[in-house]
């Protein structure tokens, strides 16, 4: 007897096809994929009406708590599980996270109605230096160095030991620890403070005047750099929200220099850096760091998510309220909410508008995030992973509303938006935590987001 059986279902399955079928789910597992539900005995039967049945979105990119840290694995889940996200990474860093991480990590269990790990920041020498306890004894194997926090950057925000020699020890760390990639936020900021004075001096207080102060070779040059100081100490990277297209031209250059026996570049970008421009109407709404750029950047990003070159998608997700950004281009916050239109946005753009197979979503929003961070359990449809399930409606039109997203945030930069493309049941490990736009009552009363570690056996 099956827990659940899903029938009537255009199934996902791994290698690209759309089987016609059903699947069974037992202990939160996928227990069987067959082509018909008749010999299939279960407790519970949903009939997809032969919808999509896609595996659950693996988000590898959202802070979730930097809108309220005391709520935010709380309406954030929620927010992204309105989406089609089952899994999440999320950024922790702290001043020693041998003592903060096991109270974020409480707390997120306790609110959390989706799976959950954590990517460690690494912003200090006692961080590369205990870096291989706390990947141990928390099962972490990610961690990400932000370059743009060099110099009087960092020391704004408190960081005062980013620099080549962090960027450097950082690496060779994690080089140590089986299966570990390093993500790297690469932008410049040395430079900025040569293009940004004229433009305020100008009167700037536009959009376009935030890329332009932070254009995108700043970003290509660091790629280059960690690129070559990755291959120096043999560490998988990962580029996260990579914006220019010279920086992924970067990436194909030092993958073609290595081949296949060096240590892999692996690229992340976000849906607003393939859909949103320099001169979006949201204006300073969609300031984010890296800046959004110009349509060339945005074609050159789509032909690297078609050609293989670009890796993962991830939200960069922020949950603050919009009073933070409701000042010139100058004052406000950077980032903005995005987790729970990952699919949508690239169901829309990619599959509608592009033209991108389903089979390569699939890769982007799930299936290359949980092999690149050791979830052997995510990211696809197949017999022994985790019931992360969604039943996708391809023509199912609705309008971006902040007002429904569940979110802390209370805003969005693609508010009124019409998207087509959009899961209507999301299940985490065989579990329904959202029916038809709405988290279910059950999901909100009993949230039972489980914690991913990660740490290879």
């Amino acid at each position: 007897m099956l827990d659940l059986v899903l029938k009537n279902a255009q199934i996902a399955l791994p290698g690209g096809d759309l089987s016609f079928g059903a699947v069974g789910v037992k202990d939160g597992r996928i227990a069987v994929i067959a082509e018909a539900a008749d010999d299939l005995a279960a407790r519970e039967t949903i009939d997809c009406g032969g919808l999509l049945l896609l595996p659950g979105v693996v988000d590898p990119h959202v802070h979730f708590d930097f809108g309220n840290p005391e709520t935010d694995f709380e309406t954030e889940s929620r927010a992204a599980a309105l989406g089609g996200t089952t899994s999440i990474l999320s950024f922790h860093r702290s001043k020693d996270i041998r003592d903060s991480f096991p109270v974020v990590k409480e707390r997120a269990e306790r609110q959390s109605c989706i799976d959950f790990g954590l990517h460690f920041g690494l912003t200090s020498q006692l961080h590369v230096e205990t870096l291989e306890e706390i990947s141990r004894r928390f099962g972490v194997t990610s961690f990400k160095l932000y370059m743009m926090y060099k110099g009087a950057a960092g020391a704004a925000k408190g960081f005062t030991e980013i620099d080549d020699a962090l960027l450097y020890t950082a690496l060779r760390a994690t080089a140590a620890i089986p299966g570990a990639v390093m993500g790297v936020h690469c932008e410049n900021v040395e430079v900025i403070p040569v293009l940004r004075p004229p433009l305020k001096a100008a009167g700037r207080n536009d959009l376009k005047a935030w890329n332009e102060q932070s254009p995108g070779f700043l970003e290509a040059e660091n790629v280059f750099r960690v690129c070559y100081f990755a291959a120096q100490t043999g560490t998988p990277v990962n580029i996260v929200h990579m914006s220019a297209g010279d920086s992924l031209e970067i990436v194909r250059q030092q993958r073609k220099m290595r081949g296949r026996s060096g240590p892999p570049i692996h690229v992340e970008t976000c849906p607003h850096y393939l859909v949103v421009d320099d001169e979006w109407p949201a204006g300073v709404l969609a300031k984010v760091n890296p800046p959004v750029r110009g349509r060339a950047d945005i074609e050159a990003l789509w032909e690297g998510v078609f050609d293989g070159s670009v890796t993962t998608i991830g939200s960069d997700h922020v949950a603050r309220k919009r009073e933070t950004k409701d000042k010139d281009i100058w004052g406000a916050s950077a980032g903005f909410p995005g987790s729970g239109l990952l699919l949508p946005l690239m169901l829309h753009e990619g599959f509608h508008r592009r033209g991108l197979p389903l089979s390569r979503i699939v890769e982007l929003t799930s299936a290359n995030a949980a092999r690149i961070y050791n979830m052997p359990s995510k990211g696809a449809i197949a017999v022994g992973k985790d019931a992360d399930l969604l039943v996708v409606d391809p023509d199912l039109e609705r309008t971006v509303d902040h007002a429904v997203s569940e979110s802390y945030s209370d805003y969005s930069p693609y508010q009124g938006m019409r998207l087509k493309g959009w899961p209507v049941r999301t299940l985490v490990r065989g579990r329904t935590v959202m029916q038809d736009g709405r988290i279910t009552d059950e999901a909100r009363a009993n949230p039972w987001g489980r914690y991913l570690e990660r740490m290879p056996r």
